[in-house]
């Protein structure tokens, strides 16, 4: 019921800036919650940050004071802005939604394809 599409994903310089944007599409109630994910080879799909309709957001550790999460609530997208970027953060990136299907607030979740983000030393 919820399409989620990435892109801003590239290869940047370690210290660089990236931003990636997810936009939700589809038939939905609402979208209490967004997230962004990363995954590499042989470790699992973490969380890097998170973020509700109503602001309050939470930040992995390791991103912490370096990455910032928003979204724009009446476009359905949310945006993560990536600041001096290492190369330990290189990993595919994925969106995700929580959200409710109908009125009666039946939960459901979405991940997007995800899109490469490669930080060179």
């Amino acid at each position: 019921q919820v399409q989620l599409v990435e892109s801003g994903g590239g290869l940047v310089q370690a210290g660089g800036s990236l931003r990636v944007s997810c936009a939700a599409s589809g038939s939905f109630f609402a979208i209490p919650e967004m997230a962004w994910y990363r995954q590499v080879p042989g470790k699992q799909r973490e969380l890097v940050a998170s973020i509700t309709t109503g602001g309050r957001t939470n930040y992995a550790d390791s991103v912490k004071g370096r990455f910032t999460i928003s979204r724009d609530n009446a476009e359905n997208t949310s945006y993560l802005q990536m600041n001096s970027l290492k190369p330990e953060d290189t990993a595919v990136y994925y969106c995700h939604a929580d959200y409710y299907r109908d009125y009666r607030l039946r939960r459901s979740d979405s991940w997007g394809q995800g899109t490469q983000v490669t930080v060179s030393s």
